[in-house]
């Protein structure tokens, strides 16, 4: 199945799309995620509830500060990251679209952006919640953390994920 098949577009492509065909957006890229634009492919006028999950980078993990992530992706996790949405829209209904970050990223930065809109709250937030649990276990994108010693003295780095 090609991507058009599957519903997927493209950042570029995603303010352009919006037939009733279309049901989900898949984006994995190194640019900075518009939220905007992801609330926008899921909305229609029939939905009374839109919930978007950010996965924002912090500056610390499980006592250690962190300084900044590096997001690796798996040439495939573009694919993976389409069937994770199409799951949701096929179990659901609804216009699902998520985007993950790949490259360097900062603190404060978005690294994953899952969005669901539905007529009421408790569908939307039950969809939202289903699609990051399926992202988080099912593409294959790794994190490599950048930390500072506790005592200041040096970073260090570690991969999550892997």
């Amino acid at each position: 199945m090609s991507d058009a098949e599957a519903g997927v577009i493209s950042a570029a492509d995603a303010d352009v799309v919006r037939d009733a065909d279309t049901l989900i957006m898949a984006i994995i890229s190194t640019e900075t995620v518009n939220v905007s634009d992801i609330e926008n492919f899921v909305l229609t006028e029939h939905d009374g509830a839109l919930v978007t999950f950010r996965g924002i980078v912090r500056n610390h993990d499980q006592g250690k500060a962190v300084t900044g992530l590096d997001y690796e992706a798996h040439p495939d996790a573009q694919r993976f990251l389409a069937e994770a949405c199409t799951t949701v829209a096929v179990e659901t209904g609804l216009r699902v679209a998520a985007a993950h970050r790949t490259g360097a990223l900062a603190i404060g930065d978005d690294a994953l952006v899952a969005c669901v809109a539905a007529a009421h709250r408790a569908e939307a937030f039950a969809a939202c919640e289903r699609l990051v649990e399926i992202i988080k276990q099912t593409v294959p994108i790794w994190k490599r953390q950048h930390l500072r010693d506790p005592d200041e003295s040096g970073v260090s780095t570690e991969w999550v994920g892997l």
